[in-house]
């Protein structure tokens, strides 16, 4: 029993800290991208028909707490990109006019796309210095424009949070294009000059491709017999047979997307072929799928073992990053889930995108870590109480 209650107070005193640690990081930029913001704006604006929405029933129809940390944050998230009224304690939330321009179906591609941009780039204060810094260029190396954004009044322990969030968006609204074989920053004027005055009947969702990758070489993971799963990332991936596409396809994403992505975060990356302790591997990946801190998923080739692996990932409730190829769908099960889309058509599509696809995963890392009760999968949507626990 006394063990018990000091582990359990180890335990409180681990989340109270880690809680003390998102309090002190203080952002002027919203904790989330502008298409997450986007998409919970829509939300509110079909529960409503375009009027104002009660809180509490646009959660209840949503099937979520309208008191989770993940629905503050959404809520927050949206006010600060401009989409909405009301905050987290208002009874309505309504959507703002500039949010209704970058929702509407009716609206003319150029009206909603210079409203997105408006939100999601030029209304945000670090956003808008980055940009104006660089518009014209080609997109600079991270570093620098994690240099660069702290003279914006962004603190420094979020600066790269910033940066990843700002490619991302300037990705959506269309302000990072590829020209001419590289990622380069456009005007406002070239980008809208790209785009039909009236609608044409196409949707309104100008989604942008989300994810790339280069050659280069992979890293030696190992781990040692009594692993730190707390600073651990394990990821799941179709490996294959050395030699295999699918084998070549995994080290690939593995040395050149995913290890860049979560380097700044101080995480162990480990995959099923590096564990070097010796016994039943089923066991053994089991073990790192129910403890690792994070598990990121790649989705590609639509691998059976894959998905089996994923699923026991959801029944921990624990943080999930999912990651695929454009090649392969994803099976409806699990498509409301946010997974980055990497372009692997050929070299030409991939090579150009790939610091704005590790910014993505990035992106995706760190909201999964810092609220790790808000991963939406069909298990904690439909069994909200329903959690494994270990002994």
């Amino acid at each position: 029993m006394a063990r018990g209650a000091t582990k359990k107070r180890k335990s409180q005193t681990k989340a109270e800290n880690e809680n003390a640690r998102r309090r002190r990081t203080v952002r002027n930029f919203p904790a989330a991208s502008f298409q997450e913001a986007l998409e919970f704006a829509k939300e509110i604006w079909k529960f409503g028909s375009g009027q104002a929405a009660r809180r509490l029933s646009l959660f209840d129809h949503l099937g979520k707490s309208p008191d989770s940390s993940a629905s503050r944050m959404a809520i927050t998230n949206a006010g600060k990109y401009g989409l909405i009224k009301g905050s987290y304690a208002a009874e309505y939330l309504e959507i703002t006019p500039e949010g209704k321009l970058s929702i509407d179906e009716e609206v003319p591609p150029r009206d909603q796309t210079r409203a997105r941009v408006a939100l999601a780039i030029l209304g945000i204060e670090p956003f808008k210095g980055l940009y104006e810094r660089f518009v014209g260029n080609k997109l600079p190396a991270k570093a620098a424009m994690v240099d660069a954004v702290n003279a914006f009044g962004v603190a420094k322990g979020a600066a790269e949070e910033a940066v990843d969030t700002f490619i991302v968006n300037s990705r959506y609204v269309g302000l990072l294009a590829t020209l001419s074989g590289a990622d380069r920053f456009v005007t406002v004027d070239h980008l809208l000059d790209t785009l039909p005055s009236s609608n044409s009947g196409e949707g309104d969702d100008s989604r942008s491709a989300v994810s790339s990758i280069v050659s280069g070489g992979q890293n030696q993971l190992i781990t040692g017999e009594h692993a730190q799963f707390e600073m651990t990332c394990f990821y799941i991936a179709p490996i294959g047979e050395i030699a295999s596409e699918q084998r070549k396809h995994s080290d690939l994403f593995l040395g050149s997307l995913v290890e860049p992505a979560v380097e700044q975060f101080k995480l162990k990356l480990v995959r099923a072929d590096a564990i070097d302790k010796p016994g039943i591997i089923t066991r053994q990946i089991i073990e790192y799928i129910v403890r690792s801190r994070l598990v990121i998923v790649d989705l590609s080739f639509h691998n059976p073992n894959v998905f089996y692996e994923l699923a026991l990932r959801h029944m921990m409730r624990l943080p999930i990053v999912q990651i695929a190829r454009t090649a392969d769908r994803i099976p409806f099960d699990i498509s409301q889930m946010r997974t980055v889309i990497i372009d692997t058509t050929d070299i030409y599509s991939l090579v150009p995108k790939l610091e704005a696809y590790r910014a993505e995963i990035s992106n995706q890392v760190r909201r999964a870590l810092d609220d790790s009760e808000a991963a939406d999968t069909p298990i904690s949507t439909y069994f909200p109480n329903l959690r494994a626990t270990l002994n």
